[in-house]
């Protein structure tokens, strides 16, 4: 499907490493339903192969399947697609974008002052910048690979970036602000350590690969999607429409999540629960 297409393009893209929850459940029909008359992928997020596993996988195709959700095939795996985004970070390195930085989340913790300390962005601490005027040519195997936010507006000039969102809390058009951005964001990772990649550059570029017209995704990630749109203009790449729902959470008012064994949709299951009764606990 092209990016011209009046049928909507989605995606649900789960890391296989644990099962899968309400949230869950909550994202994958949003992302399901508005595709209607359109398309639905399953992509599988599986870049941090320390924690992703096989049967995880497996599970979560099932729960989707028991929930009555279809997709195309082939499923992409970003493991698989390491090469693709070494090569868009080769590209923002050839535009002098990049620079390596070998701190450690301690490291960035310690270098920050009182005020600062526990603020947090769409990529963790807020960089401090530490490495900045490190050339790529000291890269080496131990360092992680920062886009330079500041060089990178620099290089876009005057450019208008932009997003829409349909979403009830954050309906309308999103201008993006290099101010906001470096004191919200900073130098964001563009590849870890012993991965090869980031969250936010696989996901980028996969997106733009899949020819998703829109993403769906929770309102936690908002922030993010300015990280996003700003890699998409420096790899001139198409930018989607934005749809960022609200959280599924439990009786405390805390998102679910699977560090904190939320409980997973096979608990239902074996509990006697119906993909309806799953759509009526999360709202739908």
């Amino acid at each position: 499907m092209a990016y011209g297409s009046k049928l909507r393009r989605t995606r649900f893209a789960p890391s296989p490493s644990g099962l899968l929850h309400l949230g869950h459940a909550y994202a994958a029909f949003i992302a399901h339903d508005r595709a209607t008359a359109g398309e639905f992928l399953l992509r599988i997020e599986d870049i941090d192969q320390t924690r992703c596993r096989p049967e995880h996988e497996r599970a979560l195709k099932e729960d989707l399947a028991w929930l009555g959700l279809d997709w195309q095939h082939p499923v992409w795996r970003q493991s698989a697609r390491l090469p693709i985004y070494t090569s868009a970070i080769k590209q923002l390195i050839s535009l002098n974008l990049c620079y390596p930085c070998q701190c450690t989340r301690g490291d960035i913790r310690a270098s920050l002052s009182a005020p600062q300390e526990g603020v947090h962005g769409p990529d963790g601490l807020i960089y401090p910048g530490t490495c900045r005027n490190r050339p790529m040519s000291d890269a080496g195997p131990k360092d992680a690979i920062r886009l330079d936010l500041a060089r990178a507006f620099a290089h876009l000039g005057r450019r208008d970036l932009r997003f829409d969102d349909s979403s009830d809390r954050h309906a309308g058009t999103h201008r993006i602000s290099e101010d906001w951005l470096l004191t919200n964001c900073g130098d964001i990772v563009l590849s870890r350590r012993d991965l090869g990649t980031s969250y936010h550059l696989a996901v980028t570029v996969d997106d733009a690969a899949q020819a998703i017209t829109e993403v769906t995704r929770g309102e936690d990630l908002f922030e993010a999607t300015y990280v996003h749109v700003l890699l998409q203009a420096l790899l001139a790449l198409p930018t989607p429409t934005y749809h960022h729902h609200a959280l599924i959470r439990d009786a405390t008012g805390k998102r679910l999540a699977k560090r904190d064994d939320a409980r997973s949709l096979r608990a239902y299951r074996a509990g006697g629960a119906t993909p309806q009764d799953i759509r009526r606990m999360v709202g739908l």
